[in-house]
């Protein structure tokens, strides 16, 4: 038993757990201050107390750090747990707390030891996995080199998105686990939606009504909290900046089995700025089709008047622009399951339906079921109240503000499947293709990506990207371009076919001819009888890759989350094993060595 934990004879539970608790909050000057107050008492002089206090201490200057550390960690994967945090740095400076703010990924582990009071904002990237930057830092702590951490005290918000099985899976890992190393839990977790800005911020409320507040000067935050903190400016998520269509054309050619498209957007006039390797927020509209559709089969009228936030809408114009109309979410299932008291969906709802749910909901969006399990006439605010707010689509920005200035370009697939005989499209990605005119404008900002980022310009680069994954490496080669940058670069790209697929191909080829693309190796998967991708390509050329590797280049995976980014990575350790004669464990080693030193990053969705 520490000191700390000795109750003292003769004290009660409830006195001790006073004692505690006004113990935790004082800086060293402070308890040495209440030290002597109580040393002072005895039993001629109780109630005595002018006589038996000692005079306060002169202040210090500059005033000593407080007794306790007040340490916020976040993992972000598309900057909201990170825009997240620094509002709450904001708020415990301006309540006089001094705060220290980390990204996981740039935060050195061998200081949890030593932390005393911590806050942690985590998102859930894919199927429960930590944001990338965040997973060091989460295997370390889920490691048997984690040290024990009772005297430590936590609360974690948890991002996600209700539409995945494991729903703030991360977050939820984050709790368990420092429950299990002995911190104490001083707030409850909480888990939060895409919607998530109201909940967030009750609880950054909760949290801090928790600690006193400090001196009225707040102490400085560590330089590394600071360069994490996003510039405020005068357009961003929630105030999106009206972007004019400069150009929206097909890329992939006549025959193709998909459809990918050139989009230009002007941002002059709104002071954005961002960097290659940076993403452009959408706020897209649903399709007018699908909300008739949907009010049809709940038999509303679209000019029924819904109440929202900014003030009284249509119905029907509530649902095109501010409502999520398509996927359908655990959320939308337990309500609509409560409306029409359907024995079918209430079978799906809790953790003994969860794999029929998982299954339904990828095979019916919102139409779907209403269509199936009726409720005609239903109050316009009860339909309301399942739905998610429409969320902003991200996408990989595709050029450099030295080539384009003032505009941004996009790569964009454009989703179309059939589901129960009726042909669906992205919500994005439709309206982008189907609804957007000439002279139309999109709301649009900039959504910052400091974990992919080009190094120095002396130094190689290695970029692996299938399909609308080349986005950011068109970004990144206009850049160095413009710059003259004298880094080699290698580009290896994969499609489906050649003749119609292969995207920006005379501009990758002007790139080689003028030297400064140093390489390109393609793979186009369904040309021959043999499916071939873009880890087959670094499989063939492994000596290559890893000669590069060994030379100090950066490696940069962007695409698809589910199979590019496991394959590309499986290809990249058998190089390491085969080529650097590494067990698979220590190249494994060798891959988070590199990402930690930022020679290895992916962009992937």
């Amino acid at each position: 038993m520490t000191l700390a934990e000795f109750p003292g004879p003769g004290l009660s539970e409830e006195q001790w757990r006073l004692i505690r608790s006004l113990a935790v909050s004082l800086s060293s000057s402070q308890l040495s201050w209440v030290s002597g107050y109580f040393a002072g008492f005895d039993e001629g002089t109780r109630g005595r107390v002018a006589a038996a206090t000692p005079q306060a201490p002169e202040p210090a200057a500059p005033p000593q750090a407080a007794a306790r550390t007040l340490t916020i960690l976040f993992g972000s994967e598309t900057g909201a747990s990170q825009d997240l945090a620094a509002t709450l740095a904001r708020r415990a400076e301006d309540q006089g707390l001094p705060v220290r703010l980390f990204d996981m990924g740039a935060y050195k582990v061998r200081q949890l030891k030593d932390e005393q009071d911590l806050l942690l904002i985590s998102s859930t990237h894919g199927e429960g996995d930590p944001p990338q930057a965040a997973a060091d830092f989460f295997e370390f702590l889920e490691s048997r080199k984690a040290p024990r951490l009772e005297q430590a005290r936590f609360s974690v918000l948890a991002l996600g998105d209700s539409t995945y099985e494991r729903f703030c899976e991360a977050g939820r890992r984050l709790d368990r686990r420092l429950e299990e190393l002995g911190a104490r839990r001083f707030e409850p977790r909480a888990d939060c939606d895409v919607d998530y800005e109201e909940p967030a911020a009750a609880w950054m409320g909760r949290v801090l009504s928790h600690f006193a507040a400090g001196p009225a000067t707040p102490a400085p935050t560590a330089p590394a909290a600071l360069a994490a903190r996003p510039e405020p400016t005068a357009f961003d998520r929630k105030r999106p900046f009206p972007a004019a269509v400069i150009d929206n054309l097909v890329l992939t050619g006549r025959g193709s089995s998909k459809e990918t498209r050139h989009l230009e957007l002007s941002l002059e006039g709104s002071g954005l700025t961002f960097e290659p390797g940076d993403a452009l927020g959408l706020h897209a509209r649903n399709d007018p089709a699908v909300v008739a559709a949907l009010l049809d089969a709940v038999a509303l009228s679209p000019e029924a008047p819904v109440s929202l936030k900014g003030g009284d809408l249509p119905l029907g114009e509530a649902l095109e622009s501010a409502y999520e109309v398509t996927a359908a979410t655990p959320r939308f299932l337990e309500q609509w399951a409560q409306v029409t008291g359907a024995a079918g969906l209430k079978a799906l709802l809790g953790d003994d339906g969860r794999e029929a749910r998982s299954a339904f909901l990828r095979g019916h969006q919102v139409i779907d079921i209403v269509r199936a399990f009726p409720a005609p006439g239903v109050a316009p605010v009860t339909l309301l109240a399942g739905l998610r707010p429409l969320q902003p689509r991200l996408y990989s920005i595709a050029s450099s503000p030295l080539v384009a200035e003032d505009e941004a370009h996009l790569t964009v697939s454009t989703v179309r499947f059939a589901l129960h005989g009726t042909p669906r499209s992205g919500v994005a990605s439709g309206h982008i293709a189907d609804r957007l005119g000439e002279d139309a404008t999109l709301p649009a900002y900039i959504q910052p990506n400091p974990h992919f980022r080009l190094p120095e310009p002396e130094r190689p680069i290695l970029m692996i990207g299938a399909g609308t994954g080349v986005a950011p490496f068109r970004a990144f080669m206009q850049h160095r371009e413009a710059q003259g940058t004298p880094g080699r670069s290698w580009l290896v790209l994969g499609e489906r076919n050649f003749r119609t697929d292969f995207l920006y191909q005379t501009e990758w080829q002007a790139l080689l001819r003028d030297q400064a693309l140093t390489r390109m190796d393609v793979a186009f998967s369904r040309d021959g009888d043999r499916k071939l991708y873009v880890q087959h390509r670094l499989l063939e050329h492994a000596a290559e890759v890893y000669a590069w590797i060994e030379d100090g280049a950066c490696v940069y995976v962007c695409g698809d989350a589910a199979r590019l980014a496991p394959d590309v990575h499986e290809a990249l350790a058998t190089i390491l094993v085969e080529q650097g004669r590494l067990s698979r464990e220590d190249a494994e080693e060798r891959l988070r060595g590199l990402a930690r030193e930022h020679r290895y990053q992916r962009d992937v969705y």
